[in-house]
């Protein structure tokens, strides 16, 4: 009984160098685990395991402090050659329990390459690779490719059916002329649809008086008109012989040969280009019929009409094009009928200006000028041309400056002070963009789309304008509505 004391001393001096020694390993463990970081607290509680093991065992955790006590040689001998095997033992356990704890305690750590192994710089994330700039450069270009997509797609859609889409806007354009008749008409107690029935009749009736007035005034003095041609063909032919570019007959003849050729060889062409005419006039009467209807439709019954359209925009998006809609139609309106009064003005004074100088076909002329005032800046310039080139034909180089002064004076007259004074508030587009406008609707759609450009651009100002303001609304109520 005297060595008992002696074996549990050595077993225990034993098991503490072992706790150490495990403790040790863990460490490294736990250090290689964590990539070189410092866990505190991992290294105290297992001090504190290892204490608590200790003493389950029986053993004080200041055994090794103390030292054994003495024991006899043969219980000395005995207790080395008992020790080492279940030290073994114990260790190998340890040391899997301790292995288990690090792989539970760091299970997404991965452990850190060797100390031989080379270094590796890390791959940059690819979307933080790529320039600040060029990313935004991206994201604007695929959405304005998919946007010139779109336009592209309605652009041939449009084409397509150009008829039915220019006489559906040229019916806007008379609604927008008409209504304020039907209102008025309305307001005083006719019902609606016998106001918009005399109003379209009215309209229509005055419009067809306008074209006949210009027919008959073209046939009637197209006798004149191509005897004064010839007369002053003959003046200019003169006029080359006599001037300091030293044109001959011999050379004045050629060209009058040659145009006789080229007319007598394009006989088909020609025949050709008639039947073209015939088709052409058979797509305006139907543009005319189409146009008719549709104002009478639009006349009646347009705010049925924009309700229906109202219904096929998505729910979340209906507020706004709600508020949208009146106010592109007030722009429309206010430019329609801006542009009728400048064109009247134009029409009345160069008439005036061209009937005093004694021209052939004023009254003609000035419904041209009229019509062609519906087209901003390049109609203005064409109808004054005309003016000029038919008074340089008929009466002269004195009279065609005289035309040509006075084509210039309105002008500036209507640039200056009717367009800011009528069109200025309805309209506010900058010059450049209705000379573009007017250009590419020319292209796309010749006549009728330099005629639609602008007032499409004014529409679209007006309606992009309200849609950004509403926004930037919503947007600070609902930034101030958490604060209430």
């Amino acid at each position: 009984m005297s060595k008992v004391p002696g074996l549990l001393g050595a077993l225990g001096a034993g098991l503490t160098r072992m706790g150490e020694r495990l403790d040790e390993r863990r460490v490294e463990t736990e250090a290689r685990a964590d990539a070189g970081l410092d866990e505190p607290g991992r290294a105290a509680s297992s001090d504190d395991s290892a204490d608590g093991s200790a003493g389950a065992a029986g053993v004080p955790s200041q055994a090794p402090a103390m030292g054994p006590s003495p024991v006899p040689a043969a219980a000395s001998s005995q207790a080395s050659a008992t020790v080492p095997s279940g030290a073994s033992a114990a260790s190998e356990a340890e040391e899997a329990a301790a292995t288990a704890s690090a792989r539970q305690a760091a299970p997404d750590h991965v452990p850190a390459p060797p100390s031989y192994a080379p270094a590796v710089a890390a791959r940059p994330d690819p979307v933080a690779a790529v320039p600040w700039g060029m990313r935004v450069a991206a994201e604007i270009g695929w959405r304005l490719l998919v946007l010139a997509g779109t336009l592209w797609v309605l652009m041939r859609v449009i084409s397509a059916v150009r008829l039915v889409v220019l006489a559906f806007v040229a019916a806007l354009f008379i609604t927008a002329l008409l209504q304020p008749t039907v209102s008025r008409l309305t307001r005083k107690g006719l019902p609606r649809g016998l106001a918009t029935a005399v109003t379209a009749i009215l309209g229509f009736i005055v419009m067809g008086l306008i074209g006949w007035f210009v027919v008959w005034q073209v046939m009637d003095n197209l006798d004149t008109l191509s005897d004064k041609v010839r007369a002053g063909i003959e003046e200019l032919k003169r006029w080359l012989l006599n001037s300091p570019f030293h044109v001959t007959e011999d050379q004045i003849n050629q060209v009058a040969k040659n145009l006789s050729d080229t007319i007598g060889h394009n006989t088909n062409e020609i025949t050709s280009a008639g039947l073209q005419g015939v088709t052409v006039l058979v797509e305006v009467l139907t543009g005319i019929l189409l146009a008719m209807f549709s104002t009478l439709f639009l006349l009646y019954d347009g705010k049925n009409i924009w309700h229906w359209v109202l219904r096929l925009v998505p729910e979340q998006a209906r507020p706004a094009m709600e508020g949208a809609g009146p106010r592109a139609w007030r722009t429309l309106t206010a430019y329609v009928r801006g542009t009728v009064i400048v064109a009247l003005i134009d029409a009345i004074f160069i008439g005036l200006g061209i009937y005093f100088l004694h021209v052939p076909m004023a009254v003609p002329l000035a419904v041209f000028i009229f019509l062609f005032a519906f087209i901003p800046l390049v109609g203005a310039v064409i109808s004054g041309a005309l003016a000029v080139v038919v008074a340089l034909v008929t009466e002269g180089v004195f009279t065609a400056v005289m035309v040509l002064a006075v084509v210039l004076l309105v002008q500036q007259i209507e640039g200056h002070v009717l367009q800011p004074f009528i069109l200025g508030r309805a309209v506010r587009v900058h010059p450049l963009a209705v000379v573009l406008s007017v250009a590419a609707g020319g292209l796309i759609g010749g006549i009728g789309g330099s005629v639609v450009a602008v007032p499409l651009v004014a529409v679209t100002n007006t309606v992009v304008g309200y849609l950004r303001a509403t926004a930037k609304e919503n947007a600070l109520r609902r930034v101030a509505e958490p604060e209430d």
